[in-house]
């Protein structure tokens, strides 16, 4: 791959929609992880869940490579707003952008600014707290217990409310990112794309919902 094509404009999409695929398939694996907490067994299935995820070296190699793939998909959404900006002069007739497409297709800076204070606040809770600074004690398995952290973090009812507004936001980044993804890679067929467009509108509402309801459960006793 040049380096002519990746800082072409369709490059700078392609690698879009590439990092873009990457960030929905951690999505889907950090949903399934945290969703443990529904056995509503005192966190012990999900310190498991948990615990594989901090100890494998598979998913620590992962998650460098998450991290880069978030910098390098941000970097490129602010790359493509800045070239967009550039190719429309001030003179040019004012258009209507809500003939034409969705509120949220015209806000995707806007969305992915806000889940990224979100993703910050987020790792602050759980991600440094696992890493780095230790958990409080072990669970009755001997795991470390992160299910402990979740627990007193969503006691804070404005804790709650963010992450619940942060997926609402998750939610309409999705609705549009999911299926331009596909469609920058030129993953486009007569048969294939409707059922795609289908599926993104499923992941949409489905995962953010799992998200959200994550800690509603927890803050109003829900789960023990």
């Amino acid at each position: 791959m040049s380096k002519g094509f990746l800082k072409s404009s369709i490059g700078k999409k392609f690698v879009m929609g590439t990092t873009g695929l990457f960030l929905i398939s951690f999505l889907v694996v950090h949903c399934f992880i945290n969703a443990l907490i529904f056995f509503n067994d005192g966190g012990l299935t999900f310190n498991i869940g948990a615990h594989f995820m901090a100890k494998n070296w598979l998913i620590r190699f992962g998650e460098i490579v998450l991290f880069a793939g978030l910098i390098i998909h941000m970097v490129q959404a602010l790359v493509l707003t800045m070239d967009n900006k550039k190719s429309r002069p001030i003179g040019y007739e004012k258009i209507d952008g809500a003939a034409n497409s969705s509120w949220y297709s015209r806000s995707m800076g806007l969305l992915g600014t806000l889940l990224l204070m979100f993703l910050i606040i987020h790792l602050a809770h759980f991600w440094v707290k696992s890493r780095f600074t230790g958990l409080p004690g072990e669970d009755a398995n001997g795991h470390e217990n992160l299910y402990a952290v979740m627990q007193e973090t969503f006691k804070q009812l404005w804790v709650v409310i963010l992450y619940c507004l942060s997926m609402i936001s998750l939610s309409y980044h999705l609705l549009h990112g999911f299926q331009s993804a596909f469609q920058t890679l030129g993953l486009n067929h007569a048969k294939y794309t409707p059922l795609i467009k289908k599926a993104g509108v499923a992941f949409s509402i489905i995962v953010p919902l799992i998200f959200a309801a994550m800690p509603l459960a927890m803050h109003f006793g829900m789960i023990k």
